[in-house]
């Protein structure tokens, strides 16, 4: 069996008390202080995240964003160099191989973060497409990503003298310490934040000037629980539960990740039938009506009848109640009631439209 990777911050995470847990071939914090403690401290202060186990892929040479835009599914045509992007790598059936984010450096220049168990995968599929002249490295355990996230983001970076206030989804280059970095306005808690894409032999020291600067606005480390509690309030999926190579982005209500208009990406005939037939299951919210806490694989029930299972399933900590994602049958809608099988018992649950929670990522 193969050891998982340890993040360049892993020393710095068994100081602090962290539980671990394997995630995607890397051991990662799972808590610090408490999943519910750290989600909160997100939602009305500030936390700090390391993800350094996101997927690092570089992709250069001329035509290279031209390149990735024939591949991925959603249109680098409408962001400009400096501009982060959503996009899905698909399977000739429209199935998601991985969701990625695109950070588009140049014409000749673009930055990929695929999911950890994913990255070699987008990897080896790329590389084998890339024509001459066109050159994609693998940068995985090159760097280390830091997520400051929360209502008081800006304050810490200031602290920092680090750049703040650039548009959601955009990133700018930077230095701290005489360490040059990335300050993107991206991340995966629905609050305002920023991710810092740093080389991995300056982690530590970009880590701990987060702390320290953080300190007076109560900021908490936090692992990868609360990251997944965060994000199921926003309704953003995670691959291998919401997403998979059998669950299409129109499957999961992402088509305005897919840039239809495009002559060609991976999975594009397959997609299009989906979208024009418009059958098949769809991803949908779950809130729970009274105390039931659903969880991923549980079946969901309408008068009776199986019409789905849940993708993605945990208690809110801001609304305090049970919330999911489910895949289920197009014959329900938003705002019908549906049962989830709890343990053997039937919880009432209300469909509705994600985000659970008002999001402020787009906060100027």
């Amino acid at each position: 069996m193969t050891e998982p990777l340890h993040s360049p911050l892993h020393d710095r995470h068994v100081a602090l008390g962290a539980k671990f847990s394997e995630f995607g071939g890397w051991l990662m914090p799972l808590q610090y202080s408490g999943v519910v403690a750290e989600h909160r401290a997100v939602r009305t202060a500030v936390g700090v995240f390391d993800v350094s186990h996101l997927g690092k892929l570089r992709v250069t040479g001329e035509g290279a964003a031209a390149f990735v835009n024939r591949c991925l599914t959603n249109d680098l045509g409408r962001i400009a160099p400096g501009q982060a992007q959503y996009t899905l790598c698909c399977n000739s059936a429209g199935g998601v191989v991985d969701d990625i984010f695109t950070y588009l450096i140049s014409a000749e220049e673009v930055f990929l973060v695929p999911n950890a168990a994913n990255n070699d995968t987008v990897f080896g599929l790329l590389a084998a497409a890339a024509p001459e002249g066109i050159t994609v490295a693998n940068e995985h355990t090159g760097h280390a990503v830091i997520a400051v996230q929360g209502t008081s983001s800006d304050e810490v970076l200031d602290a920092l003298e680090l750049p703040t206030g650039h548009d959601y989804l955009t990133f700018v280059t930077a230095s701290y310490a005489g360490t040059e970095l990335i300050v993107c306005r991206t991340g995966y808690t629905g609050e305002r934040g920023y991710e810092l894409i740093v080389p991995a032999a300056s982690a530590g020291l970009v880590w701990d000037g987060v702390l320290a600067a953080g300190a007076e606005y109560d900021l908490l480390p936090c692992g990868l629980g609360a990251r997944d509690t965060l994000r199921t309030e926003m309704g953003y999926p995670l691959h291998g539960h919401d997403l998979s190579p059998e669950i299409s982005p129109v499957m999961a209500n992402l088509n305005w990740a897919v840039g239809w208009d495009k002559d060609e990406f991976w999975g594009a005939d397959a997609l299009r039938t989906q979208r024009a037939e418009k059958s098949g299951p769809l991803l949908r919210g779950l809130k729970a009506v009274g105390r039931g806490i659903p969880r991923p694989h549980m079946q969901v029930e309408a008068s009776g009848d199986a019409v789905g299972a849940v993708t993605s399933g945990t208690f809110s900590p801001t609304l305090g109640t049970g919330i999911a994602l489910a895949l289920i049958e197009r014959t329900v809608k938003v705002g019908d009631t549906v049962d989830v099988v709890v343990r053997d018992r039937r919880e009432a649950f209300e469909v509705v439209k994600p985000p659970f929670v008002e999001p402020g990522v787009r906060e100027a």
